[in-house]
Parts: structure tokens; sequence; C-alpha cells
């Protein structure tokens, strides 16, 4: 699980909140790179955005399908509490769209999957499999406007799937 957290924590995870900020020592001329370590304070669930929080839906999902789902939601989010200093409850709307999504995967993916012209799912990168689980979920459990769920899945899209899937 480690090297997974590693991956998730250099591809932002955290939603633009990166605990320690890159400053360029200029004296003497000198461009080495210095990390300063800022106070780490973990990052409230209540105060994440709409935004931040289908990110972290996207993330949580990411490990999982990384994992095989053989990595239990429970031991995921503890890891990611741990690992990332967030504070997400298992009672949460995050905790409770993802495993909802996980539990739902085959179903989600026979919605898409027909609407597939010219395209074997094989060919279907891992990443756009979950911003489409993820997007037909929304779309058939909540009422979010269709063109937001679009949206967003689109901005999921362009910042972690292939160029070509958005």
């Amino acid at each position: 699980m480690a090297s997974i957290l590693s991956e998730l924590k250099n591809n932002d995870v955290s939603a633009g909140r990166d605990m320690c900020s890159v400053i360029k020592n200029n004296d003497n001329n000198n461009d080495q790179d210095i990390t300063e370590h800022i106070e780490e304070r973990p990052i409230v669930y209540d105060d994440l955005s709409r935004r931040d929080v289908r990110s972290l839906i996207f993330h949580l999902l990411y490990a999982a399908e990384a994992f095989d789902y053989l990595e239990s939601l429970n031991a995921i989010v503890g890891s990611f509490n741990r690992g990332f200093n967030l504070d997400i409850p298992l009672d949460s709307e995050v905790f409770h769209i993802t495993q909802s999504i996980i539990d739902m995967n085959d179903e989600l993916d026979a919605l898409y999957i027909p609407l597939l012209s010219n395209w074997r799912i094989d060919r279907v990168g891992m990443v756009t499999k979950l911003i489409l689980r993820f997007g037909i979920w929304e779309l058939k459990h909540t009422n979010t406007d269709p063109r937001i769920v679009i949206n967003e899945a689109i901005e999921l899209s362009k910042c972690f799937a292939e160029k070509d899937a958005y």
C-alpha cells in the first residue's frame, strides 16, 4: 500500500494542499531548492469543496482498483488518513459513495459498454473506466444537474486520464 500512497501523493491527491513548499535560496546566487516544512494540520473533511470531494472519491476508487478490490475501503481510507494527513470519517459521503460505486462496478460498466462504438472494453484505460463509473453513478443516484456531472467528469479526465480520453 505504501507504493500506491506515494504514487497518489505525487499525483496531487491532496487537492492542491501540499504540506511542504519549495522556496528558492538566492543567497550568493545559489539556486539550490530548499524544502521548508510547514505546520501539518489534518485536512478536515468538512472543509473540502465539492470538487475536492469528487477528487477524493476518484483517488479512493483508484486505490481500490490498484488493489484489485482485495483491500477493504476501510483500510484504504485509514491509509489515506495517515499517509496524507486527512480526516475522512468512515460515515462520510465520500466513504458511502465510493463503497456504492465499488459495489456496483459491474452494473455501471454494463451501462456504458454498449455505447463504446469501435472500441473494445480492454482498450479503455483504468482511469477512464473509473471516471465513467463515477459519472454514471452520480447521474443515476443524485439530483445533480447532468451538465455539472459531465463537466466534473471532464475535469477529472483532464487531470488524470489519457489525453484522448476527454
